[in-house]
């Protein structure tokens, strides 16, 4: 595409160069700059992109998009925000891929993981290919892919959906995060389904209130388009037993879809029973009722499978195809996983890292536990220090065995972190063991036939930052080796 045909999408632009050079990418890191590159450069929080301009143009680059004057000898065309000139440019740029995809957005503190693993499991059962992005990777049909960030940057979202479209991809999911709707990484993105699973307490080292936590996640909604399009009707799945939805529900022109356990909705879990080994309940919808078995526990993973059959079902799947395929979905790693190595006690590795999903992890345990339940947890560090009394008031109040430890320290002193998460439990009794391996081990060698021993706050990730280094850490591998040891002895 030539420079100044990609320039005419930017609204108001005047600057057109007299050189108009073919463009092969556009780019945003100056490593990945090549020959014919539109390198955009990005003022973020600790590197400028404005000072890699030259570096730039000596790789190759065609032109530069700036906010301010770069010293280069190749067309520079400066814009007031190229963060949000970089999404206009990217969708342009890739054939606006996400108008021939249909795309399911996530949002929520707690659930998105699983939410979309169930959607995506349940559109793989109706026979279509898909595209899942989200915390543990982007995925392309089969294919597996690094990813940074929860949600990437506009300018990789809309290349991974160009790439979908090129693999045959009907339908895409994604997990959209707080700090992306905040920083418009999705702008552009069509969305044709939105998700709401829950708000809690998280992210307030960067959203500093709740009430901007909630506004950020509610931009998903507002930004579901105004107009009303009857042959493709937008739809906001909503869960009607938290407040926020209310609020949420004033921000969208969307047709409605609600679930709920609690409150009325259109799509609800009645007579719900629950054992250590899964979960039955009559799931009522407005295309008729089901009765349903799943392989999770918790009130929490029926929720989830609420939120995501809700999901489908505005997408136009059946509710025969849903209910086969959440009958037969196996979970997610990381998410309530079991480790099993032959120990005559459970043991349970799950992501759980804010104070609510903690809370509901230790409340589900608390209904099929028959010992006493060890809780090993810890705060991460350089991120919202206001949970971390909280998180540990919640594990000694839901578990008989409480171990604090390390998770992910980052640039903080562990130490600190800990005393930080003790202040919350003042007069409880408990375990402080800095090194999370040993607070692993500690506690397989102390469980007895009959407990129940939760690892919480890594889940599926497999490496602990320590200072700017990740190691490689993995909460299941861990406890298998003590497990292992353990039984040796």
């Amino acid at each position: 595409m030539k420079l100044n045909d990609l320039l005419t999408y930017l609204y108001g632009n005047q600057t057109f160069p007299e050189e108009n050079p073919s463009i092969t990418s556009i780019e945003m890191d100056s490593r990945e700059v090549k020959e014919g590159s539109l390198f955009i450069c990005i003022e973020g929080y600790t590197v400028d992109g404005h000072q890699f301009a030259e570096k730039a143009q000596e790789s190759g680059a065609a032109a530069i998009l700036a906010e301010k004057h770069v010293d280069v000898d190749i067309p520079v065309i400066i814009v007031r925000d190229t963060k949000r000139a970089m999404a206009v440019l990217a969708d342009a740029f890739y054939g606006q891929p996400t108008h021939q995809l249909h795309l399911i957005g996530v949002t929520g503190t707690n659930g998105k993981t699983t939410t979309t693993h169930i959607i995506e499991k349940i559109l793989n059962t109706a026979k279509k290919k898909t595209g899942l992005i989200g915390t543990m990777y982007i995925k392309i049909g089969e294919e597996l892919h690094d990813v940074k960030n929860t949600t990437p940057e506009s300018l990789t979202l809309q290349k991974t959906f160009r790439e979908m479209l090129d693999k045959d991809v009907s339908h895409a999911v994604m997990e959209v995060s707080s700090h992306a709707l905040h920083l418009g990484r999705i702008h552009g993105c069509d969305f044709n389904v939105a998700v709401f699973t829950n708000l809690t307490q998280d992210h307030l080292d960067y959203h500093k209130t709740m009430e901007a936590y909630k506004y950020a996640k509610g931009l998903l909604f507002a930004q579901l388009g105004n107009r009303f399009d009857y042959n493709q009707p937008k739809i906001a799945v909503l869960n009607e037993d938290e407040e926020a939805s209310e609020e949420f529900k004033k921000m969208t022109s969307a047709s409605l879809l609600t679930y709920g356990i609690d409150n009325d909705a259109d799509v609800m879990a009645k007579n719900i029973k629950m054992t250590s080994k899964g979960t039955e309940f009559t799931l009522l919808t407005p295309n008729g009722t089901k009765n349903v078995t799943i392989n999770m526990v918790g009130k929490f993973s029926v929720y989830n499978v609420l939120a995501a059959v809700s999901a489908c079902l505005a997408s136009n799947i059946d509710l025969e195809t849903i209910v086969s395929a959440v009958e037969t979905m196996e979970g997610v790693r990381g998410r309530f996983e079991l480790v099993d190595d032959g120990q005559d006690f459970t043991v349970i590795v799950d992501y759980a890292h804010t104070p609510d999903s903690l809370e509901n992890v230790l409340q589900t345990i608390k209904q099929f536990a028959e010992g006493k339940i060890f809780c090993i947890v810890g705060c991460g560090g350089d991120r919202d220090k206001s949970k971390r009394p909280i998180m540990a008031k919640i594990a000694a109040a839901n578990s008989d065995v409480t171990i604090f430890t390390s998770d992910n320290p980052r640039s903080e002193d562990p130490v600190e972190i800990l005393r930080d998460m003790e202040e919350g439990v003042p007069n409880e009794h408990f375990h402080s063991i800095i090194n999370r391996e040993d607070a692993i081990h500690f506690a397989v060698e102390k469980a007895q036939k009959g407990d129940v021993l939760l690892i919480a706050g890594k889940g599926h990730e497999t490496y602990q930052q320590i200072g700017d280094t990740k190691f490689d850490f993995d909460d299941k591998e861990i406890a298998k080796k003590a497990i292992r040891q353990t039984l040796a002895r």
